[in-house]
């Protein structure tokens, strides 16, 4: 967009031209989702900030100097209402084991991050490259749950920093800081950050998604899974392998406990449908629980992360996120 055009965008969108307004903020509507996805890690939170940003930007819009680009402006907005949000502490609670007939065996840990929720691969397209991180780790669940645990600020300044490639002039005026006080939220946020990779380090790479490699993997997975082969699932997985279900607390870690939990899940007799997606770069199911009726009934979203041709984590959501992917809420029994 040419910058005569811009301008008579932004002029008429002053004078309360709607269409004006969102010709002039939609390239912009994909990544800074993406952006607010991950300083909340919930999926239905970042629309909302989404929402709240698009309504402030119309009613300031008066107020656009153009000192900093559009686009610059609107990540600014865009901070300040995931900021808000964070402050605000209005999380999704975390919910008791409520699957009926199994009895799970006890937690390795209860997680913190209960609110943590998927992102749809779909959506990632259109939004822009980023600078210190590769694509797929800078959405992957990994990185967008260890980024939950900084501090806002802390938080805020490593994504427009290291994920979205601002300079630290740019992101001190976005929070109202220096550029000192800016270049020492982001070493701390930094040494965080690296302190939680350290714990996962030693995993071979993920295969590059759709390729052979991935697509062997997952196939053995749905096999699995679907025919409840408890021998063949504990073979796909590393010996540190997580499994979590947020919002539900409880976490799982290591193959023989992790085993022992899907033993419980098999055990009652729950057999599943699974139906591929893609959810933070990663291969991802809606699961769908087989019943005498003829009729499956969507129990939920399993991801999966992969290292290299075995599974390090395996995170499930609840049925409330199929509609995201397209998924339906049941489908014929196969």
């Amino acid at each position: 967009m040419t910058r005569v055009a811009t301008a008579d965008l932004i002029a008429r969108a002053r004078a309360g031209d709607g269409d004006a307004f969102r010709e002039l903020t939609e390239p912009y509507r994909r990544e800074l989702q993406v952006h607010c996805y991950r300083m909340l890690g919930s999926f239905q939170d970042a629309e909302d900030a989404l929402q709240d940003t698009m309504l402030g930007a119309w009613q300031s819009l008066g107020g656009f100097e153009g000192r900093a680009s559009l686009r610059t402006w609107l990540y600014r907005i865009a901070t300040h209402r995931c900021l808000d949000a964070r402050r605000a502490a209005s999380r999704r609670p975390a919910r008791e084991w409520d699957v009926p007939g199994v009895d799970p065996p006890e937690p390795t840990r209860l997680g913190e991050i209960v609110w943590l929720q998927p992102f749809p691969d779909a959506l990632l397209e259109g939004a822009i490259p980023e600078a210190r991180y590769e694509q797929n780790e800078a959405i992957s669940l990994a990185f967008v749950t260890a980024l939950q645990v900084l501090p806002p600020r802390q938080l805020a300044v490593l994504i427009l920093r290291d994920v979205l490639g601002f300079h630290a002039s740019e992101v001190a005026g976005m929070l109202d800081s220096t550029v000192e006080s800016v270049n020492s939220a982001l070493k701390r946020a930094r040494a965080s950050l690296q302190r939680r990779q350290r714990a996962g380090a030693g995993h071979e790479p993920a295969p590059v998604p759709g390729s052979p490699s991935e697509d062997a993997i997952v196939a053995k997975f749905v096999s699995a899974w679907e025919s409840a082969d408890l021998d063949a699932l504990v073979a796909l997985l590393t010996d540190d392998v997580v499994s979590s279900m947020p919002p539900m607390p409880f976490e799982y870690q290591g193959r023989d406990v992790v085993a022992r939990f899907c033993a419980s899940i098999f055990g009652a007799g729950r057999r599943f449908d699974l139906v591929p997606t893609r959810a933070n770069g990663q291969p991802a199911f809606g699961a769908y629980l087989r019943a005498p009726s003829g009729i499956s009934h969507g129990v939920g979203l399993y991801v999966l992360t992969l290292a290299g041709d075995r599974i390090c984590a395996m995170t499930r959501f609840d049925n409330s996120v199929l509609p995201w992917f397209g998924l339906p809420r049941s489908l014929p029994s196969r």
